[in-house]
């Protein structure tokens, strides 16, 4: 007598949450709410309604961030998947409405942020994941042709211009250039051939040089990174103030709350210049801490990168890990002056709901990856 037989195979989620991971990222946002609270208690006093009215604010999106970050630990990546092209195209949409009158809202010369009721969100923020999210799908699909033009190289390149040049209209040019870097680091990770880098380079580089000019203020910023010494009281004023509070800090640090003098010739310190805040009160031990955290951090995160079997999970936890690293190393860098002056805010410590929520969003797809595990079920009948 002859039997058939059946196999199926399907994925299961059977790994536990990784506990250092998680660890890593609690500890980066408490001491991101205390660096908050002691940065802005004494610029809430005298302008809003009290010292914690930022620490307010930003609690709102620390429990709607913590919400989306476990149901997004949770959810079915595979399933989500499915509705790549409908996210891809909600996100452009709500990229584009900060040009509208009335839903856009307008801030120093950007066009960056839609105004919900009494709050203001800036979908770039969205952008950056989504981003991420595409290419991983796209050359999971494709990858037995990734070097194709027509069916590969070509759909990637469109959606990352894309976005780059809605996001520069938006007068967000650090945004922009992260997601040029982004786009480039995903392509090299899965594998794209070193030609199209080459010309990636040709186009990009120079147009990246001319945007600059476009712009006054940025080719002053440029200057002024170049020349620190020019217009000490203008457009250095808030690098030099936190060079100062940097060095204010010593080696132990002022301590949390207390003689704090120098943070407080920073303007809107709370905002992207926050880790100067946590310089001054923690010193150079603190500033150690940090990086030691962040590392650590960095480490779980592409260690579950590398050890993920399916390739659309690995290059996507690759991608939001770099997120979320490339843009604190930045904002570091141009707190201590080591950079150009840009408008990047410091993940996990800086006032600003957008990137606190994406933030904490990203976190839970990193911790959703972490859980994979690609066992196959075999069943015979």
């Amino acid at each position: 007598m002859k039997f058939n037989h059946f196999v199926v195979e399907r994925p299961v989620n059977s790994k536990k949450t990784d506990t250092g991971l998680v660890i890593s990222i609690i500890l980066l946002l408490g001491f991101g709410l205390v660096t908050l609270y002691f940065t802005s208690s004494d610029y809430g006093l005298r302008v809003h309604s009290g010292a914690t009215h930022f620490l307010k604010q930003q609690m709102f999106s620390v429990v709607l961030g913590l919400i989306c970050m476990m149901v997004m630990s949770c959810i079915n990546l595979d399933m989500v998947r499915k509705f790549t092209l409908m996210i891809l195209l909600v996100t452009i949409v709500l990229n584009l409405l900060p040009f509208l009158p009335v839903i856009g809202f307008e801030k120093n010369g950007g066009k960056r942020w839609i105004k919900i009721f009494s709050h203001t969100f800036q979908p770039s923020e969205v952008a950056k994941v989504v981003l991420v999210f595409f290419l991983a799908n796209l050359f999971d699909k494709k990858k037995d042709r990734i070097n194709d033009a027509a069916t590969c190289i070509s759909q990637a390149l469109v959606v990352l211009f894309a976005f780059i040049f809605i996001i520069i209209k938006q007068n967000d040019y650090a945004t922009s250039m992260i997601i040029l870097g982004l786009g480039l680091l995903i392509f090299f990770i899965a594998g794209v051939s070193f030609k199209w880098f080459g010309v990636f380079l040709v186009f990009s580089v120079p147009v990246a040089i001319i945007f600059i000019f476009l712009k006054t203020y940025r080719v002053e910023r440029l200057i002024a990174f170049l020349r620190p010494e020019f217009d000490i009281q203008g457009i250095n004023y808030q690098v030099n103030a936190s060079k100062l509070a940097i060095s204010a800090g010593g080696f132990w640090g002022q301590g949390m709350g207390t003689g704090l003098e120098k943070i407080k010739s920073i303007p809107e310190v709370h905002a992207d210049f926050v880790f100067a805040g946590w310089a001054e009160a923690m010193g150079f031990i603190g500033i150690i801490g940090y990086f030691a955290l962040l590392g650590y951090f960095a480490y779980k995160v592409y260690k579950i990168a590398i050890s993920c079997d399916d390739f659309f999970r690995s290059l996507l936890a690759f991608g939001c890990g770099t997120i979320i690293v490339i843009q604190s190393l930045m904002n570091c860098g141009v707190v201590c002056g080591a950079l150009p002056s840009t408008g990047i805010p410091l993940p996990f410590f800086s006032h600003g709901g957008s990137s606190m929520l994406m933030t904490l969003i990203t976190c839970g797809i990193i911790i959703n990856i972490s859980k994979y595990e690609n066992a196959s079920e075999m069943i015979y009948e």
